[in-house]
């Protein structure tokens, strides 16, 4: 008989049970390990609901949800915010049904406007379907050369002047030059930055998975940065930033030469580009690297709504918004983003 039980934050032992489960579970991806849990209530103060299918005393499935309510954005159930992938992962379809049917018992019990799960995978396919965004994923091969000619010409190009003008990477173990690079990214863009402190908490919970690798130029300048999350065989670049100049100087195209060299030396298999809007520039330039964009599936069970929430920079509505914040001082920018990027899930 399986049962469905909530991780408690300070259980240890069964969080430990729960990320065994998830590095050996097919479905699973690093936005389901049980330090997310951590990380969203410490940080962001969203209410968090990791549930998971028990049986005999294993684990046969895990589902983390958080619960984010917002008077700009919505109220909302969530597998899992702040996350590119999510929804459940398990080991048998009856433990994936019965953590479905507790996350929309427990979303009706909540109040909540919709239930989303941003999953990889379609699941339910009569539930309304973001189809928005698209993952990009592909084999690191075993030798460096082979990596290096597997990129097409053109972008190839870009990555040996990134070599011939002389960029330097190196992992950094702090987030501060990092964070210096990704706030002036997106304010550039007009959209609010992450609190720096979310960034360190990644750090702090994640350790060696969490890693930030950085470029510089010969003289020292600071061009470009990547913080990335590793899991099982796989790298994640999940958050950049660069200096306005890096493009100039094919410093974000060596970024990620250097990340994808560093993880072929490592003996890891896939590297994972992530999530990305379709017609936006990060979708054209990572299928400029030669990958192919794979759909993702982030389905919605409505409640209070009559259609799918689009809280996305793509929204005109936003068009205002975006543009104010980007002529916004980047001090008050970076000071009132966390109140509203919390929200925004």
């Amino acid at each position: 008989m399986l049962t469905i039980k909530r991780l408690l934050s300070k259980d240890s032992a069964t969080a430990m049970r729960w990320d065994a489960f998830v590095m050996a579970c097919p479905d699973a991806t690093f936005f389901h390990r049980a330090g997310w849990q951590k990380i969203i209530v410490d940080v962001f103060r969203h209410d968090t609901y990791f549930l998971y299918a028990e049986a005999g005393g294993s684990i046969h499935g895990v589902l983390p949800l958080a619960h984010v309510h917002s008077f700009l954005f919505g109220n909302a159930l969530v597998a899992l915010p702040f996350a590119v992938y999510g929804g459940v992962a398990a080991a048998t379809p009856a433990a994936a049904d019965a953590l479905e049917r507790e996350a929309q018992t427990l979303a009706k019990r909540l109040g909540v406007a919709h239930l989303e799960l941003r999953n990889v995978n379609p699941r339910n396919i009569d539930w309304p379907a973001q189809d928005l965004y698209v993952t990009f994923r592909k084999q690191i091969l075993p030798e460096e050369e082979a990596n290096m000619l597997a990129i097409p010409r053109k972008q190839r190009a870009m990555v040996r002047k990134g070599l011939k003008n002389g960029l330097v990477s190196e992992v950094d173990s702090e987030i501060d030059r990092f964070f210096s690079l990704y706030a002036d990214n997106v304010h550039r863009h007009g959209t609010p930055a992450m609190p720096k402190r979310y960034f360190r908490a990644l750090q702090t919970e994640f350790g060696a998975d969490c890693e930030v690798l950085t470029v510089t130029g010969p003289d020292g300048r600071l061009l470009s940065s990547v913080l990335s999350f590793y899991f099982r065989d796989e790298v994640l670049p999940y958050y950049a930033g660069d200096e306005e100049s890096a493009r100039d100087l094919a410093a974000n195209d060596f970024k990620y030469w250097e990340l994808m060299r560093r993880s072929c030396a490592r003996g890891l298999k896939v590297f994972d580009y992530g999530r990305s809007k379709q017609g936006t520039g990060s979708y054209a330039f990572k299928k400029n690297w030669g990958f192919v964009p794979t759909p993702l599936h982030y389905e919605y069970c409505l409640y209070k709504r009559d259609a799918i929430p689009q809280n996305n920079p793509s929204n005109a509505k936003y068009k205002l918004l975006i543009e104010t914040w980007r002529r916004m001082p980047i001090g008050l920018a970076n000071w009132l983003g966390p109140f509203i990027v919390r929200s925004l899930g």
